[in-house]
């Protein structure tokens, strides 16, 4: 490898060193936060900053804590993998309702710290995961061994066969639900999820490196099949159980739960198609729920982060499709709140009686926050320059809010009496200041992005690499600095590099998102190709008789259907972690898009790669991680085997050990033998 991807594996990527996780406690004094020592250091440890003082105190080292750290318990190792978090060390933390103590789990082992204290061992019944304290931090529940326990008090959840105080695959990887376990107010009672995949087929790993050892297997809800089976159980101390009683066959998709009160649980739960989502209030002394709230849609209800609300005066906030989908807006029971000049992303929290939004004024590759009033609907901007900016984190008129663009990425800390600060970030400078060309193509508006090499003399023809992710609920083309690291190192190698968020993908507007409705490959492909000759009638050095195409997960699908389907227009593509027969992806991503392939099978046969291993014609190199657990090594290898059997030349990487992340430099590695292939196929 050459030095900027030796520095990219050593560094994550340029994220080591960098503070994240962020949480307010104490009423806004105390910023807690997960960072590790530099940009070289993978092991994070939990910091608090004074935000009185500006002083950062390191609270728990892991590497003084567990100086032989060991293997990390299956459903965290699992949940890290949900989550996409790379570094070692403190994955995560929970704080007491007043925020003046942590608790966090370090390899199996649990701990407990205070502000100014040190850590301190709880005892557990086996190892600990997702720990939480109640209110006022006297008792800690965890789950040990897919078991709910309580410390002190021991185990809470019933010998029932199931799964408790977990969120299951679907939830974390698809609902954006990573917890399955709630306090009361009064730190008395639990809500925790009750979850039973003994309908579902089991998935296997083995490590072909390594035979000597077993193989390794987890639940996985295959698209048409059955989804786990989840309950929500109020548990008392007295060893009282209360089932929280809604239409789970109707509405089997649970994507929030929390405590209003003593007296009140508030849950969102979502239809298989999520075409309706439902906001419940349940009492939880009988279980009993009522709907308050009904969010629908044709296609799919698109999640927005941090809807459905109840607002403080009663009412509803949900997310409304405006402007004849237009623009994705905001609604306060059933009326719209925002209009066509704001494409909201998220509400982010409040701050004060307004609400926090992130949302796009303007191209949908910036995003802005606007303090929203839900009486008036007025929109004040409060982090409005050129760039993303995010609220990283509020709390009592306390907030932490990030910025970036090309010259990098800043924190500011704006504290309630006015006072600006800053965590400290001690990760490595990006290398590259990125600025692609930016342009919206073809009658359908669709954001593209240029990179080309520094230096570059027009008049000089480039081959040119197609770089995207093409998918559903993810942009690729956005002003954030980092993801443009890895294009502009591309790019220096001899590309002209094309980034396309065609049709589908997030932030663009509701009906740019739902034109992928019931197909992904027609509409992914027609754009990809319609922008790149776009972009090449406008950019002369831009070579379309040499395209290549790379892309990760679907962006591998995207890749290996671009050489099967239109070789007239793609050359050779290296497609890793493809889902090549979305038959065997999951439920909730698959159906939203695609329904059910028992009643939509034409959907799922149109969009399947395997039909087209006979037309192969061009270089195909196929990359895929063995211990990926979400798309499973069989998607390449069934691709694989179709090829070999239409008698197709293909080259195939089978990566042990690799994961669907690529961590520890193995996704530097791949671009150094991707770098390889590209510059042999397209005569570099």
């Amino acid at each position: 490898m050459d030095d900027l991807l030796r520095q990219s594996a050593a560094t994550a990527r340029f994220t080591h060193g960098s503070p994240r996780a962020f949480s307010f406690g104490d009423g806004g004094r105390l910023l807690w936060f997960l960072r590790s020592t530099g940009p070289t250091d993978a092991v994070d440890g939990l910091w608090v900053l004074d935000t009185a003082t500006g002083a950062e105190t390191l609270l728990a080292d892991p590497r003084a804590l567990a100086p032989e750290p060991g293997a990390l318990p299956v459903t965290e190792r699992r949940l890290r993998e949900r989550t996409r978090l790379v570094a070692a060390g403190i994955g995560s933390y929970a704080l007491s309702g007043d925020g003046l103590r942590a608790v966090f789990p370090l390899h199996g082992r649990l701990y407990e710290v205070a502000r100014g204290g040190s850590p301190v061992p709880v005892p557990t019944a086996g190892p600990a995961f997702d720990p939480r304290p109640n209110s006022d931090g006297s008792r800690i529940a965890y789950v040990a061994d897919d078991v709910l326990h309580t410390s002190p008090g021991g185990r809470l959840s019933p010998a029932d066969g199931a799964r408790w105080g977990v969120a299951e695959f679907a939830a974390a990887e698809e609902l954006d639900r990573t917890r399955g376990h709630w306090w009361s107010p009064d730190g008395v009672t639990l809500l925790a999820a009750r979850v039973d995949e003994s309908a579902l087929q089991r998935r296997w790993f083995a490590d072909p490196a390594h035979p000597e050892l077993p193989a390794e297997d987890f639940a996985y809800p295959e698209a048409g099949g059955p989804n786990a089976d989840v309950q929500l159980w109020v548990l008392g101390p007295d060893g009282g159980r209360v089932r929280l009683d809604w239409d789970a066959a109707a509405f089997p998709y649970v994507s929030d739960a929390g405590w209003e009160s003593e007296d009140e649980i508030l849950l969102t739960v979502q239809d298989r198609l999520q075409q309706n989502v439902l906001l419940l209030t349940a009492d939880p002394a009988t279980g009993r729920t009522r709907e308050i709230s009904r969010t629908t849609h044709p296609l799919w209800v698109d999640p927005l982060p941090g809807t459905p609300a109840r607002l403080p005066d009663g009412r509803v906030l949900t997310c409304a499709d405006v402007a004849d989908g237009a623009a994705r807006g905001l609604a306060v029971d059933g009326e719209p709140l925002t209009g066509a000049d704001v494409q909201v992303r998220a509400v982010a929290g409040t701050h004060g009686e307004l609400l926090l939004l992130e949302a796009a004024l303007r191209d949908p590759s910036e995003q802005q926050v606007l303090l929203l009033d839900p009486a008036t609907g007025k929109l004040t901007p409060l982090a409005d320059g050129p760039g993303v900016h995010t609220v990283t984190a509020a709390a009592a008129g306390h907030l932490l809010l990030t910025s970036a663009d090309a010259d990098g990425v800043r924190r500011t800390l704006r504290t309630a009496d006015g006072r600006e600060l800053s965590p400290r970030d001690l990760s490595a400078p990006l290398p590259y200041r990125v600025v692609p060309v930016l342009e919206r193509v073809t009658e359908h508006g669709i954001p593209t992005a240029l990179v080309l090499p520094r230096g570059h003399v027009p008049g000089r023809r480039l081959p040119v690499l197609m770089d995207s992710y093409g998918g559903p609920g993810a942009q690729d083309v956005s002003a954030e600095p980092r993801r443009w690291q890895h294009r502009q190192w591309w790019a220096d190698q001899g590309f002209a590099v094309v980034t396309v968020d065609n049709r589908g993908t997030a932030n663009v507007s509701p009906a740019h998102t739902h034109a992928m409705y019931r197909g992904f490959s027609e509409v992914t492909l027609d754009d990809q190709v319609a922008a790149l000759r776009a972009l090449g009638a406008r950019h002369p050095d831009l070579d379309l008789g040499r395209v290549g195409v790379r892309g990760w997960s679907y962006g591998g699908y995207l890749s290996a259907m671009a050489v099967l389907r239109r070789p007239d227009v793609f050359h050779a593509a290296a497609a890793g972690a493809a889902p090549t027969n979305f038959r065997h992806y999951d439920t909730a991503y698959t159906e939203r898009y695609l329904g059910l392939p028992q009643e939509h099978p034409e959907v799922y046969e149109r969009d399947s790669l395997i039909p087209d291993a006979p037309r192969l014609t061009r270089p195909l190199l196929l990359v895929t991680g063995l211990a990926d657990d979400n798309v499973h090594p069989s998607h390449t290898l069934r691709l694989s085997q179709a090829l070999t059997d239409a008698g197709r030349p293909h080259q195939l990487l089978a990566l042990p050990g690799v994961t669907h992340m690529t961590p520890g430099g193995a996704r530097e590695k791949i671009m150094a033998l991707e770098l390889e292939f590209f510059r042999r196929e397209l005569a570099l």
